[in-house]
């Protein structure tokens, strides 16, 4: 059984706190103003996310957001929530399932599937969903710090 949980007081779990099943989501509203930024930073200008009438070409009858714009939501969850403040980024698996358009909430969705004492690693189960249906899935991997730093006086 998943265990929603919340960001940690500290902003971050550490490893020994964390445990199989904890699962933390966050819902994140596709916009005009996040396509045309994903854009900008990523130097994606595809038609297919900038231009309606190019777009409305193509099988996907209209404009759709950056797959990796969706992806990076994943980013948001494990980066501020679950493990939140400290954990990195190892590697991350991704398969796309239905396109995302403007208007759109994403669903993000992570839980810890697996925590390795050894390497300070967990490795994530990763999903998003707009309206109920899973729109991307994948597997992350994390390096995840096993104390906190001391606070500042």
């Amino acid at each position: 059984m998943a265990e929603l949980v919340t960001q940690h007081p500290s902003g971050g779990y550490i490893l020994e706190e964390l445990q199989v099943g904890m699962t933390a989501e966050k819902i994140i509203p596709v916009t005009e103003q996040r396509i045309q930024q994903f854009a900008e930073a990523s130097d994606d200008f595809n038609p297919v996310h900038m231009d309606e009438a190019f777009a409305s070409k193509t099988a996907y009858r209209g404009r759709i957001a950056h797959g990796l714009l969706s992806a990076s939501f994943g980013s948001a969850v494990v980066g501020t929530i679950l493990p939140g403040a400290g954990a990195i980024y190892i590697s991350q698996t991704l398969q796309f399932h239905a396109p995302v358009r403007i208007g759109d909430d994403v669903v993000v969705r992570i839980s810890v599937v697996s925590v390795d004492p050894e390497s300070a690693r967990v490795e994530l189960d990763c999903e998003g969903f707009v309206a109920g249906k899973l729109i991307m899935a994948g597997v992350a991997t994390v390096r995840v710090p096993r104390r906190r730093r001391p606070a500042k006086d």
